[in-house]
């Protein structure tokens, strides 16, 4: 029998998850939960860098568990669990942290476009790739599935996988394979640029009623007139309501935006619409899910418990390796 493959991926809960995050990661997530032994964390570690306030760090982790939850992540078929549930994880990023070179933190593309759009530029967000190694690393992982914006911090993850096993002459961390998802599709935000929470000109996925509509309303639109012909391939409401639309209403839509007569207001309502219907079911078992909060806890206490064994079994023969003295176990 073929061992399955371990696939690894995380999400931060730094905020409210967005369509953006949908379809470039979660939707992705939720297939691949079918396609091997799937380890999927809350990276709360991570979210530190940007979010100072306890009680909204815990608001939005329980927030993405209900997400994922509600929108299809099954914890039978997946190890569902919070970072921060996983000691192990620091221990590692440290000891990879001692055979890292400064020269390569300063290398990171990620840090220096984060300090771009406004971030504090603190340590934890300089040294952000050793612990995303450490995640990474802890499980044994085969595939991470990332997009080509994280290809450079899965690069430098097997370098210190490999600094660490030749240091210590052992084969102590299996080396990931490069797994950069293709054709993820970009989503823009409202004002235009990729949809992002740095931004802020999301939708969130779960928005609903006015909340959502003055969201959609509020997409950035030329100034063509109603009675003009639009390209609707230049349009950022167009492109997301290819998101969401069949291609038989894809095409419709798009004939309209060539006709004339019509405008960017009539497709915004459509794009409304669309959302709203697309995740409905989703929406509703999320409330339900809020009403039983002894399940979710539930949830990331077993995906906990089945994480920190994993991680125990990788980090023991390391500790052995290093020289470290622990007198207690797990």
């Amino acid at each position: 029998m073929t061992k399955q493959k371990t696939i690894l991926s995380g999400i931060q809960p730094s905020g409210k998850l967005h369509i953006g995050n949908f379809f470039g990661a979660m939707r992705q997530h939720i297939r691949m939960q079918e396609e091997g032994d799937a380890f999927y964390f809350l990276a709360n570690y991570h979210s530190l860098t940007s979010v100072n306030n306890g009680e909204l760090l815990e608001e939005y982790t329980r927030d993405v568990v209900l997400d994922y939850l509600a929108l299809g992540l099954d914890p039978e078929k997946c190890t569902f669990f919070a970072q921060s549930d996983v000691p192990q994880t620091a221990e590692l990023a440290w000891i990879l942290g001692c055979l890292t070179p400064v020269s390569l933190m300063e290398k990171g593309v990620s840090y220096k476009d984060k300090i771009a759009n406004g971030l504090n530029p603190n340590i934890g967000l300089f040294t952000y790739p050793i612990l995303q190694a450490a995640d990474i690393l802890i499980y044994h992982s085969d595939l991470v599935p990332v997009g080509e914006d994280q290809k450079q911090n899965i690069e430098i993850c097997r370098d210190l996988a490999g600094k660490l096993n030749r240091a210590y002459g052992s084969e102590l961390l299996k080396i990931p394979e490069d797994y950069i998802v293709k054709n993820v599709a970009t989503v823009p935000g409202i004002d235009g640029r990729k949809m992002s929470k740095s931004y802020d000109n999301t939708i969130n996925i779960f928005a609903e009623g006015k909340a959502l509509k003055k969201r959609v309303m509020a997409i950035e639109t030329d100034s063509t007139a109603l009675e003009e012909p639009k390209d609707p391939d230049s349009c950022n409401v167009f492109a997301l309501i290819k998101l969401f639309a069949d291609k038989e209403n894809t095409d419709e839509i798009a004939g309209k935006y060539r006709a004339g007569g019509y405008g960017y207001g009539h497709a915004k309502k459509e794009l409304l619409g669309l959302i709203e219907g697309y995740f409905a079911e989703a929406r509703d078992r999320r409330k339900e899910l809020e009403k039983n909060p002894d399940y979710v806890n539930d949830v990331l206490r077993e995906g906990g418990k089945k994480a920190r064994e994993r991680a125990e079994q990788v980090m023991e023969p390391i500790r052995e390796a290093t020289g470290l003295f622990r007198s207690f176990k797990y």
